[in-house]
């Protein structure tokens, strides 16, 4: 039997949002952000451990009371420069993980993720030689841009998914994966550039990411109408 553990990187400063503290620490709901990201893993079944990966310097985490999320949660202050080195330091944490376990990948920012959607993932992948993610079809035309910016042409939107996470792959092929090619801009970039082709599993636009301000009144609306459907 394999084992299901999470990684969660949560040491960026968010400097696209603003305002007076890191992104992941913004209120939500009664809570930080973070705290919902966090939350969906530690409820799951599946997920035996869940480690969040901090700034070395990060002087918000304290201030809050995580008691809530359970036994499950583990904090390490090794975070790094991007998301990649974060990811790969969390790893090394998480050194308790076999070769062959599973290593789900979140993000801090995205609150919205329902246990449905991270069963369907975990359900799906089971079996599955090198793993993936959950993603949406493109479904807005796109356009190319130049430097004005003024549209160079239209792009071709077939087969085109939008990446969501979690995304879920083998302790080994992962580690490897991020130590050869770090500049990817998720978990994915780097398993495709091992020359692996990621599972894409269908999730909806309800799996957002926080990216503005104005994203906190979605989300909320969101958790809001799924604790109501809960009850």
């Amino acid at each position: 039997m394999v084992s299901h553990y999470a990684i969660v990187p949560a040491a960026g400063t968010g400097s696209r949002f603003g305002g007076g503290r890191p992104k992941q620490y913004q209120w939500l709901a009664g809570r930080p952000l973070l705290y919902h990201s966090l939350a969906a893993l530690c409820r799951c079944r599946h997920i035996a451990r869940v480690w969040v990966v901090l700034a070395a310097d990060d002087c918000w985490w304290g201030r809050y009371d995580w008691s809530a999320l359970g036994h499950k949660l583990e904090t390490v202050y090794c975070g790094g420069a991007t998301r990649a080195e974060s990811v790969r330091n969390g790893l090394r944490a998480a050194a308790v993980a076999d070769e062959e376990d599973w290593m789900v990948v979140h993000d801090a920012a995205r609150p919205c993720l329902s246990q449905a959607l991270l069963a369907t993932l975990c359900d799906t992948l089971a079996d599955d030689p090198v793993g993936g993610l959950l993603a949406v079809p493109v479904a807005d035309t796109l356009k190319r841009a130049d430097e004005e910016p003024r549209v160079v042409r239209t792009e071709l939107r077939d087969g085109l998914w939008q990446a969501q996470t979690p995304q879920m792959f083998r302790y080994g092929l992962l580690t490897r994966a991020l130590a050869a090619h770090p500049g990817g801009t998720d978990e994915a970039s780097a398993v495709e550039a091992a020359g692996y082709r990621p599972r894409l599993v269908p999730s909806d636009g309800g799996n957002l990411k926080v990216t503005y301000p104005a994203d906190l009144l979605l989300a909320e609306m969101i958790l809001r109408i799924r604790g109501r459907d809960e009850r």
